[in-house]
């Protein structure tokens, strides 16, 4: 698989969109993380992906650290935060409140001493026969499955001073060995498992 056939953009299409015209901080993602009147947590995204939550989130006003393990989709994440932040002002400054980094946020949660830790591991297979969409058909065969998510969700939660949010499929079960989330918020589609520390 060619890392080519992914691209990731900041500048347009959905993302773009979602900046625009998603809702701001009354979306689910935002309300789980803790946005709320003028308060603005500092997040790690450890599972940054292309990065799509992080920019939303740094869009709002986050600063955001971003973690990922695949250095394919590390360089594809870096190739479009350096294209955006060339694009205007206005992208430049909210590429500017994230900061990327490569590696195992198993490993590094450990000394970056998080206040908020949102995870969005490669979820399960879904039951139902119909195809997830195309992107993540390639990212997933990029960078696989993600075994070890209940050992980073361990880690997140023994490292963060205030939440750690999961990001899962609305009706996957739980991760064994866990508690129940404080609360959750669910969606369409995703639901928001939320810990508070």
């Amino acid at each position: 698989m060619k890392t080519t056939e992914l691209i990731c953009d900041f500048v347009g299409g959905a993302v773009g969109h979602r900046r625009r015209f998603g809702g701001g901080k009354q979306q689910d993602l935002p309300k789980a993380l803790g946005f709320r009147g003028r308060v603005i947590p500092t997040i790690i995204d450890a599972t940054a992906g292309l990065g799509r939550d992080a920019f939303l989130l740094a869009s709002l006003g986050a600063k955001v650290t971003l973690i990922e393990r695949s250095s394919d989709v590390h360089q594809l994440l870096s190739d479009g935060m350096r294209r955006a932040a060339g694009t205007n002002e206005e992208l430049a400054e909210i590429i500017g409140r994230m900061h990327l980094i490569h590696g195992d946020a198993r490993v590094l949660l450990r000394d970056l001493a998080p206040e908020t830790v949102l995870i969005d591991p490669m979820h399960p297979p879904r039951a139902k026969s119909a195809l997830v969409k195309n992107e993540m058909r390639l990212l997933r065969d990029l960078v696989g499955h993600d075994p070890d998510c209940a050992e980073l969700l361990q880690t997140a939660l023994d490292t963060a001073s205030k939440r750690v949010v999961l990001k899962w499929p609305r009706r996957g079960d739980q991760i064994p060995g866990f508690p129940a989330p404080s609360h959750q918020i669910v969606g369409k589609s995703t639901r928001y498992d939320v810990f508070m520390r």
